[in-house]
């Protein structure tokens, strides 16, 4: 019998349906996005604390989005050689004990260590990258445009649960049991993953098609125009999220937005971003997905410029946190798309992983920079309009992606 890619489904049979695997994938998204969405809440209380700049958290958790990028094509290598289910389990313990190293931390090296080595790599191992990669192996096409959106929008409610979550617990319990609960619900993720686990890929259960060794899949890829392209635009999604995710909650403070109003702007962009996501995620089966892309780059833009041109009230904010939430993670699910379409899912989580780099650089320079230029300047404003100016070179940069399959010479009989 042929041997196809539905060979990498479930059988009809298993408990692992369709439905199943969207919803366990979707609550690992929620889980793993919830509290690294949430770090910015505790810049202040353990600045104080520590009489610590805000260059010290800055550094710490853009070392987490650093080393995020750099292990992610590591765990996607190792998810599409050996299956998913191990490389879900490792990052989930990762993660939980980089929060709980957070929580005892009391110099800049720990909490570098804790905030930015262990979460950071853990991230690498359990985020969405590998739910998105787990959904393109496991589900049929006609399901993955939609689940490719829930699973970045599942992220989402996520960050809308765990910002006012977290800010309750800071305000009621302290930082230090708020930390200690996210990495108890981390563990969670352990027994959800078995509902995702993917195959090892060996001979017998890749097509034909699809049997490149992992150095061919990685010069196809770099040597493809279009890919290129996408890697690039996918570094500004990384620096405003980044920059807006750390101090967005603290330049609000800065102007007199109270804590929990900033955690509402948290939660309205997590919460606007799973509406983003969904319909991005129907309208990529409707249109071509590098002008979604483009568009989504130019409208961030246009909100950021709008957000710094006017007083920031509390309302402005949460507007803020609406119209910016609708185009927060809507960029992934066209970007793992287009993976999908010009390579296959053979190696995408290996190489979704890569242009997942370009993403997790932009966040480093994003946390790092906001942190350095606030204690040069005493304001943020350059970074702002940095992130202006790449979302309209993102926009452009993505109009001449082609969405095809990368032409590979055919076997030719002897």
């Amino acid at each position: 019998m042929a041997v196809t890619a539905d060979n990498l489904r479930p059988a009809k049979a298993s408990w692992r349906t369709p439905l199943v695997i969207i919803i366990c994938g979707c609550a690992i998204a929620l889980l793993s996005f919830g509290p690294r969405s949430s770090l910015g809440f505790f810049i202040q209380p353990m600045s104080k604390e520590f009489t610590w700049g805000r260059d010290v958290f800055g550094l710490a958790l853009a070392l987490q989005n650093l080393l995020w990028g750099l292990g992610q094509p590591i765990a996607g290598a190792i998810a599409d050689r050996f299956g998913i289910l191990r490389v879900m389990v490792i990052g989930a313990l990762l993660y939980a004990g980089g929060l709980l190293l957070m929580r005892y931390a009391s110099t800049p090296a720990s909490l570098d260590l804790g905030a930015g080595v262990l979460i950071g790599f853990g991230l690498s191992g359990c985020s969405f990258n590998l739910v998105l990669s787990a959904f393109s192996k496991l589900l049929p096409p006609e399901k993955r445009g939609l689940a490719l959106g829930a699973g970045t929008a599942a992220g989402s409610f996520g960050q809308f649960l765990f910002a006012p979550f977290g800010v309750a617990l800071i305000d009621n319990f302290g930082w230090q049991p708020a930390l200690t609960v996210f990495a108890l619900l981390m563990l969670l993720i352990v027994p959800l993953s078995l509902a995702i686990a993917t195959p090892p890929a060996t001979s017998s259960n890749v097509p034909a098609a699809d049997q490149q060794s992992f150095k061919t899949a990685l010069a196809e890829a770099f040597g493809h125009r279009s890919y290129v392209l996408l890697v690039l635009g996918f570094f500004t999604c990384g620096f405003q999220l980044a920059f807006i995710t750390v101090h967005l909650p603290a330049y609000l403070s800065d102007r007199g937005v109270s804590a929990q109003t900033g955690g509402w702007v948290v939660a309205a962009i997590g919460l606007f971003n799973i509406i983003g996501s969904l319909s991005v995620g129907w309208l990529q089966n409707k249109y071509p997905k590098r002008y979604i892309l483009s568009m989504l780059y130019f409208a961030r833009a246009l909100t950021i410029l709008a957000f710094i041109s006017f007083p920031i009230t509390t309302f402005s904010a949460i507007m803020f946190g609406a119209a910016t939430g609708l185009t927060w993670l809507s960029t992934v699910p066209p970007t793992s798309a287009l993976v999908a379409i010009m390579f296959g899912t053979r190696w995408f989580a290996t190489l979704y992983g890569f242009a997942f780099v370009s993403h997790q650089v932009g966040g480093f320079l994003g946390v790092w920079l906001g942190g350095i230029v606030f204690e040069q300047f005493g304001s943020y404003t350059p970074l702002w309009w940095l992130s202006i100016f790449f979302g309209v070179l993102s926009a452009l940069i993505n109009l001449p992606i082609v969405e095809q399959p990368v032409a590979r010479p055919v076997a030719q009989p002897a």
